[in-house]
């Protein structure tokens, strides 16, 4: 089953649970654009190569599309159009104004020199600008994608409209409208929903094991926040591998190993500049990312690519709680394994909805050209986390169903609601 496919599949069972329309969900399975583009990039070497992109946009029924643009080799558009179709759930199961969509290249970055990676930006923002702005579609930074491509997008986009529309993307740098809080948004919004379920279930952060999946953006700022909150973090991965040390990993230490040596695996390598590198007692040992996912721990956050656990390994997970970060790394056939086996998911367009949020916040903020403060942009982001936390609570209550099947009965409900009074259907 195709990441699609199994998206599909989860709204399918959500529908049925709360009895709803069949007019009401053709809408919601059926995305509004479907964009293909060829970008022609002149590279460093003289020759012109071409390179494919999308842009899918799903609903702008909340309000305009929203959603990043990831640089990928396997990149493809069945993924866009899942990714687009959970970014509309995600702002709805929030509450803010703003619908779905999602973009992308099939490129390796690594690959790309910096002028040729500017130039395959640049050339993506012409062909989809006639199809996005402020209140059309706002994209933002996804996997391999960050604010300096952001800043790229909204110069062209301007060129292109002959006027300055700073706010078409989100994620952009601080001194170019950017909004306080956007770096680490995802994690610290992942980290409110973490702190309502340990709340809730007596965890105490001191006696909770955490093992964390991804150390990009998400992975490695929820492994800052969380042991600053006292949880111990005791094993972390990148692409290549990963590392455990049983006493803590001391994640600034792991994020500066990783920059100066390349990967995590090689940071067990003991290096006085480090102080024993990044374990808090000294002792640390390579693992795969399999064997990071079936580790004995408490939470276990997923914050890499989708489909990481499947029905091969979802009976090898001892994790009680699994908080994804990334987007649908838990397949249908595994979330059911794991449900049975009493593991509480906290589903994708719950966790992860605080990126999303904050880019909401920027967005705000550029329409008034005034800008918050980072804790006032936490204190906002708590408020709306945690509502949704009650939210989602309140239908898994009513429905007696799992936390992914509560997250999506709200969206849709919100969703539904507003294509009653739009008149939609």
């Amino acid at each position: 089953m195709s990441f699609y496919e199994n998206t599909l599949e989860l709204i399918e069972k959500a529908a049925k649970l709360m009895k709803l329309e069949s007019n009401i969900k053709a809408v919601l399975t059926s995305p509004n654009r479907i964009l293909e583009i060829s970008i022609p990039v002149k590279m460093d070497d003289g020759n012109v190569k071409i390179f494919r992109g999308f842009r899918v946009q799903h609903s702008d029924i909340a309000g305009p599309y929203k959603g990043g643009i990831r640089y990928h080799e396997e990149v493809n558009m069945e993924e866009v159009k899942a990714l687009a179709t959970l970014m509309s759930f995600k702002c709805a199961v929030v509450g803010i104004p703003l619908g779905g969509g999602k973009g992308g290249i099939i490129v390796n970055p690594k690959k790309l020199s910096e002028t040729e990676l500017e130039k395959l930006t640049r050339g993506y923002t012409q062909r989809i600008a006639p199809f996005i702005g402020p209140e059309i579609d706002v994209p933002a930074p996804d996997v391999n994608t960050n604010e300096k491509i952001m800043a790229w997008i909204a110069d062209e986009y301007s060129k292109v409209r002959q006027k300055n529309t700073i706010g078409v993307v989100t994620g952009k740098p601080l001194t170019f409208g950017g909004s306080m809080g956007r770096d680490k948004a995802t994690a610290q919004g992942g980290f409110f929903i973490l702190d309502a379920l340990a709340q809730e279930h007596g965890l105490e952060p001191g006696k909770t094991r955490v093992v964390i999946q991804g150390f990009g953006n998400a992975g490695a700022n929820a492994a800052n926040i969380l042991d600053k909150h006292g949880y111990n973090v005791i094993a972390v991965s990148d692409s290549k591998g990963g590392i455990l040390c049983e006493k803590g990993v001391h994640p600034i230490k792991a994020q500066e190993c990783k920059l100066q040596k390349g990967s995590l695996h090689a940071c067990t390598i003991p290096d006085s500049k480090y102080e024993y590198h990044v374990s808090k007692d000294a002792t640390c040992t390579k693992i795969s990312n399999e064997e990071l996912l079936e580790l004995d721990c408490d939470v276990l956050i997923l914050s890499a690519l989708e489909n990481q656990i499947t029905k091969k390994n979802a009976s090898k997970i001892k994790a009680k709680y699994i908080l994804e970060l990334a987007n649908g790394p838990v397949d249908d056939a595994a979330d059911t394994i794991l449900e049975k086996a009493g593991v509480i998911i906290i589903p994708d367009i719950l966790a992860n909805a605080g990126g999303v949020t904050v880019s909401y916040f920027e967005l705000v903020q550029n329409q008034m050209n005034y800008y918050w403060p980072k804790e006032e942009v936490e204190e906002r982001l708590k408020a709306i986390m945690q509502q949704a936390w009650k939210h989602v609570r309140k239908r898994q209550e009513e429905h007696g169903c799992s936390m992914r099947m509560a997250a999506f009965i709200q969206a849709i409900s919100r969703l539904s609601e507003l294509m009653k009074v739009r008149g939609t259907i």
